[in-house]
């Protein structure tokens, strides 16, 4: 059974209390944080009665995002993951997303490795004092010092690292990225969005054009869930939609209702 979340991105307007109330109104597992929204994390309550109120909605908090440009190691950095899992141990999340450093810098051949298993062999003991996963988001634009799943998987295992680290499957991220390996076994969690404008090449595809997963989908996302799913993966379906039309829906409730009943109906589809 298809396990559905919501990443707080796709309803960025909306208050914590807003977004648990939709996500369990739409059947959801759990929901994912940011504390890059404009409002602060949790709305500013305190973690412990934050993840209360999760919980007593029958949701997981699955992650907290996010610690940014994490392979760009230093103590400030450290310090910067450190409060970080602080709040999500509080808020009983499961999980803290760990995003690679996207401005063009560290790109080398030899640098961008040695960077990622520096940072990854420094935030593991720290994960594991706060009984936390670190979600590694590859991202697929050129610019990113962290484009592909498998130099996360070569620095996670060369660490034996694989019970602290989990991947996020990003579709749009997989697509931007060329495909390749999936490695269901690594995997976390899901990110699902779509991107329907037949105008824009897919080097071109940017965050505001990930909306909500429709028939006019580009980017694959049936198959590619299908795919993690038939090799094992169980775990969540998280939407994640930046689009400025997405985040302006007066009704994001019937919106995404529609859209989690696609996914639904075509990954039965092809399970038949």
């Amino acid at each position: 059974m298809l396990q559905l979340a919501l990443n707080h991105m796709t309803v960025a307007r909306a208050s914590y209390a807003d977004l648990l109330a939709l996500a369990a109104e739409l059947g959801c597992v759990g929901v994912e944080v940011r504390n890059d929204l404009p409002q602060p994390l949790f709305d500013g309550r305190d973690p412990a009665e934050a993840g209360r109120m999760a919980r007593d909605r029958g949701l997981r908090l699955l992650a907290v995002a996010e610690v940014k440009r994490f392979d760009d190691w230093s103590d400030a950095k450290a310090a910067e993951a450190l409060a970080l899992m602080k709040i999500a141990r509080a808020a009983g999340a499961e999980a803290v997303s760990l995003i690679p450093r996207n401005d063009g810098f560290g790109l080398g051949e030899g640098e961008r490795q040695a960077h990622l298993r520096c940072a990854l062999k420094a935030l593991r003991p720290m994960l594991e004092d706060h009984g936390l996963l670190g979600l590694v988001e590859p991202l697929g634009f050129e610019t990113c010092a962290l484009r592909h799943k498998r130099e996360a998987v070569s620095a996670i295992e060369a660490l034996d690292g694989a019970g602290t680290f989990r991947l996020v499957h990003d579709t749009f991220h997989h697509t931007l990225a060329g495909g390749g390996r999936s490695f269901p076994e690594h995997t976390g969690i899901i990110h699902v969005s779509g991107v329907a404008d037949p105008a824009v090449s897919t080097p071109e595809m940017r965050d505001p054009h990930r909306a909500l997963v429709d028939g006019q989908d580009r980017l694959g996302n049936v198959q590619q869930i299908a795919a993690l799913a038939g090799a094992g993966f169980t775990g969540p379906v998280s939407m994640e939609s930046f689009a400025p039309e997405v985040h302006a829906l007066a009704d994001p409730g019937a919106a995404l209702a529609r859209s989690f009943d696609y996914l639904r109906s075509r990954l039965e589809e092809m399970a038949a």
